[in-house]
């Protein structure tokens, strides 16, 4: 396991902890602007502390981080939807754009695409 994987998957579970729990009161405003109902907002963060909480474990356990890392780039997509459908400035897309980068190198380093 690459040690820049092992950090960049400490900085999403604790930029995902970080935000869905000490900014939830943002992240309600926001699903509401993206026109989203409170059960997609539940789903949606109990998905990404999961897999957070597995690519954390991940680090000890490294055939738990392909699958996590690609459904949490996947969620970041879905985010960079809707921050581009409502016309968010950019300065808002960044942190998603930012977990996405992050999320992609876990899964190329997972995948042995990078050493």
């Amino acid at each position: 396991m690459n040690n820049y994987s092992m950090i960049a998957q400490i900085v999403i579970a604790l930029s995902i902890a970080y935000v869905w729990i000490f900014r939830f009161n943002n992240i309600v405003i926001e699903f509401k602007q993206y026109g989203l109902s409170d059960l997609i907002r539940t789903m949606v963060g109990s998905a990404k502390i999961i897999l957070s909480t597995l690519l954390v474990a991940g680090i000890w356990y490294p055939s738990l981080v392909l699958i996590p890392s690609l459904l949490m780039a996947f969620l970041m997509v879905c985010a960079q939807y809707f921050h581009f459908k409502v016309h968010n400035v950019w300065q808002k897309r960044v942190p998603s754009f930012l977990l996405l980068l992050l999320s992609l190198f876990i899964a190329a380093v997972s995948m042995n695409l990078i050493k």
